[in-house]
C-alpha cells in the first residue's frame, strides 16, 4: 500500500506518517527495491497502534519506547506492560479532567435551558456564575 493510500485510509497526512517512522513511533516501513514506501499488513498494524495511542493522548516518547521494547523481544513483556499501565494512568487522569469539565458544561447548559423557559438565570453556586 502506498503512503497516499495509507493516508487516505487513516485520515492522516504523509508528513505525520514520515514523522512517525523517523522518530520510531512506527518501525521502519517496508520499501520497494527503488526505495518507495510499500506498507505491508504488519506496517499498517503499527500505524493503527500509533494512531490509537496518540488519539488516547499517549506521548510520542512513550510510544517510541514501547516500539523499542517490542523490537527487543519477548523478554520485555513486563516493561511493555508497565509502560502501558503508565500510559493508561495518564489517560485516566486526562479523562477525569474531561469528565469534570463535561459535568460543569452540562450544569451550565441546564441552567441556561431553565432560564430560557423562565426568563430568570439562577445559579446554585456563586462560583458557577462565570
Amino acid at each position: 500500500m502506498t503512503i497516499k493510500e495509507v493516508c487516505e485510509k487513516y485520515g492522516i497526512s504523509a508528513d505525520t506518517l514520515r514523522y512517525y517512522e523517523r522518530v520510531g513511533v512506527i518501525p521502519k516501513v517496508t520499501r520497494t527495491s527503488s526505495g518507495i514506501r510499500n506498507y505491508t499488513q504488519d506496517d499498517l498494524k503499527w500505524v493503527e497502534n500509533a494512531i490509537c495511542m496518540r488519539s488516547a493522548g499517549v506521548p510520542v516518547e512513550m510510544i517510541v519506547e514501547y516500539v523499542r521494547l517490542f523490537q527487543t523481544g519477548d523478554e520485555t513483556f513486563k516493561q511493555r506492560c508497565d509502560l502501558l499501565k503508565e500510559a493508561r494512568k495518564e489517560v485516566e487522569i486526562a479523562k477525569k479532567k474531561y469528565d469534570d469539565e463535561l459535568e460543569r458544561l452540562n450544569y451550565k447548559i441546564a441552567k441556561y435551558e431553565e432560564a430560557c423557559k423562565t426568563g430568570i438565570l439562577v445559579w446554585d453556586k456563586k462560583e458557577e456564575m462565570e
